[in-house]
């Protein structure tokens, strides 16, 4: 394999097409590993968590063809995925399985000799537990004499998706699956005008993007995180997304009134829930509840194989039938 340093997201000697092509079969197909999420996400910095950091994005081709991407950057004296580590919940090396082992050998090789600034440490983090990039990279690491450390670094519950939402409720809990319905029903016929829709139109989406982070805002932590850049970040991420045909912002509305909104990408067969907001004037019908019932009902009427919550170990999450899965924290000093 033949390696080369991408001086900018702007500058690729390959389109960005044939990134988002090698990312479908890859060994992790996230949506915050696609081209168009990168590279808002660098336009940013992540939405103002990193400064003073240099790209490091690093690709291989072999005859011709693209065969894989290491997204990184370079942090001190530490090579990081980029979109570490706050807004991006899946990270990972960019290659299909039949080449991750050679992908893997050549780029700590390129990286050892070849790649120009000094490094001492490769601290990759949100890889998730089944990739094997870590068998991959352990291995590289053990041969070359390296140092190699791997632990938990965060719960992603994620719910699997039977394809009919009474045989989904059926799964829960008797206790819990009673009150998702009771929820639901109580909304349906408090005599108020309640409403969810998903945004499909181009020219509402700055506005209703607007509205998802006032929702935001209402809780003291989240408005806390959402500084301007921030804020910049996830309209940025969010019209990626809605043009690249996988956001799903939902809305709960509530006498014309937003009382709930969950923005989640609807991407590789399954849904990912990023981040949500909540109008706690309108507690008295559970919109919450209210809402994430709908999605879980859409999703598996359209035949979505998983509802993945993503980081957080909330207990809601569990109590709406998420099994426990995680993402992993690596570290390779040379």
């Amino acid at each position: 394999m033949d390696f080369n340093l991408q001086a900018s997201f702007d500058s690729l000697d390959f389109p960005a097409s044939a990134w988002n092509e090698l990312l479908i079969g890859s060994v992790t197909d996230a949506p915050f590993l696609r081209h168009e999420y990168l590279s808002s996400w660098w336009n940013t910095l992540g939405g103002g968590e990193w400064k003073d950091v240099k790209l490091a994005l690093i690709s291989a081709s072999e005859d011709g063809h693209l065969r894989g991407i290491a997204p990184l950057f370079l942090n001190g004296s530490s090579l990081m995925l980029l979109g570490s580590i706050e807004i991006s919940d899946y990270l990972d090396l960019i290659a299909r399985p039949e080449h991750l082992p050679r992908f893997v050998s050549g780029l700590l090789d390129w990286l050892a000799t070849t790649y120009p600034e000094p490094w001492s440490l490769l601290d990759w983090v949100n890889l998730p537990e089944g990739s094997p990039t870590l068998a991959a990279l352990k291995a590289e690491s053990v041969k070359r004499g390296w140092s190699y450390s791997e632990e938990i670094y965060q719960p992603t519950p994620t719910i699997p998706l039977p394809g009919d939402f009474e045989t989904y409720l059926e799964s829960l809990d008797k206790k819990q699956r009673h009150e998702v319905r009771r929820k639901m029903r109580r909304a349906e016929e408090s005599g108020r005008a309640v409403c969810w829709y998903i945004v499909t139109d181009a020219v509402t989406l700055d506005a209703e993007m607007d509205a998802f982070i006032a929702l935001m805002a209402h809780d003291p932590q989240k408005e806390t995180f959402l500084t301007p850049a921030m804020r910049l970040q996830m309209k940025a991420c969010a019209r990626a997304a809605f043009h690249a045909g996988y956001l799903q912002l939902a809305f709960l509305e509530v006498d014309d009134q937003k009382a709930c909104a969950y923005l989640n990408f609807d991407y590789a067969n399954r849904i990912w829930v990023y981040n949500s907001g909540l109008d706690r004037q309108f507690m008295d019908i559970s919109p919450g509840w209210v809402l994430l019932g709908h999605l879980l009902q859409w999703a598996n009427d359209h035949k979505r194989s998983e509802f993945d919550f993503m980081r957080g170990d909330e207990e809601y999450k569990y109590r709406f039938g998420a099994v426990a899965r995680h993402v992993m924290r690596v570290r390779v000093r040379r």
